[in-house]
């Protein structure tokens, strides 16, 4: 592409690397093609990172503010594509890899939802870019089932795919919905809730998801009337959602919507579509199931009479693993509305050390959010080890799941939350002498939070932690940074758990803020070439030493590049004049002292001239 030559060092190469003369051509003369304004931008935002530092870009009015990667493309860009087209390329294992991060145990469940989700939105991209027009008669839909005790996780994995994937997805509860007739909601209000989402992109609404938890509690009794009317009604009124069919979005029966569509269609004289369909809305339902395990357990009693028939298990759970539509059926739902839920997947109840785990988790949402929750205040709060396995056995006490964590982190900590505040403190961690006596420790803590004890802790746990975070990285950026055909070492893991611990940055944001920064040092090479017509190469040594300088300030990259450069500038012509070399491999040495490495390289240039004395 084309760039800009100035005095400021702004980067003259292409996409592919090519060195550039500033006038959009290459060094071998051929001209380039025009840039587009996406690459415009690109370039421009490069331009300015390098001279305001790297948390500047340049955003046009038609780009989506997202998260930026390395290449200045957010994610939603590149998991959505241009405009509303469907362009899903994610494999199963590769979903499932990522929920694994967030969600302990449940490998089942994790399995089934990224292996049907996946296979959901490739088979529309499929037919969506299929050269024939011929689609199959009928609709066969992957809607699933998701049955497991409070508390499991069933609504954080689905919120998980859905902002993994970059769909629209709403979510409601089936007992706040009515057959129509009744006073209640209306099903089809999802589907509109959808629209509203995706704001008002009916093709990027009709490929979201909608999840209806409580499912179970529209489940009728056979031989009850009454309520149990209503609860039919509503699972006929999900059938054709579940399957296909054209939602208006805009009900007759909802005088502001006509009035809203009367004044845009004046104002614009447009017709919005009057409807959207849910062919390719995914539809995940869930519930607790309560009393389905017994069903289970007397169709196996009934089907196991006779010798050699194994009906010892005691476990609630363990019957659920054998669900059939069948007992589905005869909890209460209809026959056709259990046919329009294929999928079937039975999250496990979580243990002590499962809770244990979550805590330790270092994006598990329930610690994260109480970091935050002292940041607000300038805080830096750390939890030590014995603290989270106490933590743990009090939430697995209360018998609900995941849920309790919160609960009891927050009966532990609203002390602390209370008065550190009026302190001046920056950091504090607790212990597990806190959490069996937070009041009587809080005294302690406040007559003297600056104790050699409290630091030294404080410390420790901070280092475990990014010590911790740094073998999670290890093992799952790797793959990511060879599709960027960049090196990952021991050290820019360190860097990026730093920053991850330190300033409360997810691992996709500290990973391409290094990654960036390791492309501007990369176009200072460019920019050193094309200002001065010689090559200098930064080895991975000498690349590290340079991100270094961005432990506590990023602008102390370009600084320290800038320095570099000038300082390359006389002394490498001198060698050049000398020698007639044009190309330095620069070493981490170098980088440390460039004045030592300059001077040493002059003079080996004059005793190759035999001009030593």
């Amino acid at each position: 592409m084309n760039s800009f030559d100035d005095d400021n060092g702004f980067p003259a190469a292409d996409d592919t690397g090519k060195k550039q003369d500033g006038k959009g051509r290459d060094v071998a003369g051929n001209v380039n093609h025009f840039p587009s304004q996406k690459e415009l931008e690109k370039e421009v935002g490069e331009y300015l990172a390098r001279k305001y530092g790297g948390r500047v870009r340049v955003v046009s009015q038609m780009v989506v503010p997202g998260r930026l990667d390395a290449d200045g493309e957010s994610g939603q860009e590149k998991r959505e594509g241009k405009g509303s087209s469907i362009e899903f390329d994610m494999k199963p294992e590769e979903l499932e890899q990522w929920l694994d991060r967030f969600v302990v145990r449940q490998d089942r469940a994790k399995a089934v939802l990224a292996t049907k989700i996946c296979t959901h939105f490739r088979r529309i991209a499929y037919l969506k870019n299929k050269k024939s027009s011929a689609q199959p008669v009928g609709n066969i839909k992957n809607n699933v089932i998701l049955v497991g005790p409070t508390g499991v996780g069933k609504t954080y994995l689905v919120k998980l795919v859905a902002s993994r994937l970059g769909v629209p997805f709403v979510k409601g509860d089936a007992t706040k919905f009515s057959e129509t007739g009744y006073v209640g909601g209306d099903v089809e209000d999802l589907v509109r809730d959808l629209v509203k989402k995706a704001g008002g992109d009916i093709e990027k609404a009709s490929c979201g998801i909608v999840y209806i938890d409580e499912i179970d509690k529209i489940a009728s009794t056979r031989g009850i009337h009454g309520p149990d009317v209503s609860r039919a009604g509503v699972q006929r009124a999900l059938l054709k959602l579940l399957e296909e069919t054209d939602v208006e979005i805009k009900p007759a029966h909802d005088p502001i919507s006509q009035i809203e569509a009367i004044e845009r269609y004046r104002k614009t004289g447009k017709r919005e579509a009057d409807s959207i369909n849910t062919k390719n809305i995914l539809f995940i339902v869930s519930g607790a199931f309560s009393g389905l395990a017994e069903i289970i357990r007397k169709r196996q009693s009934r089907n196991g009479m006779g010798f050699g028939a194994d009906v010892s298990t005691t476990d609630e759970h363990d019957w659920l693993r054998d669900i059939t539509p069948q007992d589905l059926v005869e909890f209460g739902f209809e026959n056709e509305f259990v046919g329009r839920l294929p999928v079937t997947a039975v999250l496990d109840p979580l243990s002590e050390d499962d809770l244990y785990e979550i805590l330790r988790n270092p994006e598990s949402v329930v610690i994260t959010s109480k970091k935050q929750d002292f940041r607000a205040y300038g805080i830096d709060i750390r939890f030590e080890d014995s603290a989270l396995r106490l933590l743990a056995s009090h939430a697995f006490r209360e018998q609900t799941g995941a849920r309790a964590l919160v609960s009891v982190l927050e009966r532990v900590l609203l002390p602390f939350e209370k008065k550190l505040p009026s302190l001046d403190v920056e950091h504090f961690v607790l212990t597990e002498e806190m959490v069996r006596d937070c009041e009587g420790e809080l005294e302690k803590f406040v007559a003297n939070p600056y104790r050699a004890e409290f630091i030294t802790r404080y410390e420790t746990v901070l280092r475990q932690d990014e010590e911790r975070l740094a073998e999670r990285l290890a093992v799952e950026l790797p793959s990511v940074w060879e599709k960027r055909g960049m090196e990952l070492n021991d050290f820019r893991i360190s860097l990026i758990a730093r920053m991850c611990t330190r300033e409360d940055l997810e691992i996709e944001d500290a990973s391409s803020r290094v990654l960036f920064w390791i492309k501007q040092i990369r176009s200072y090479q460019d920019s050193f070439y094309r200002k001065h017509g010689m090559t200098i190469v930064y080895d991975e040594g000498a690349v590290d030493r340079l991100l270094d300088s961005c432990r506590y300030d990023e602008t102390g990259l370009y600084a320290r590049c800038e320095r570099l450069n000038n300082i390359f500038e006389y002394g490498l012509s001198v060698v050049r004049k000398n020698s007639g070399r044009d190309t330095f491999f620069i070493d981490a040495d170098a980088v440390e002292n460039p004045e030592g490495f300059v001077n040493s390289m002059i003079r080996e240039s004059y005793r190759e001239q035999g001009l030593d004395s």
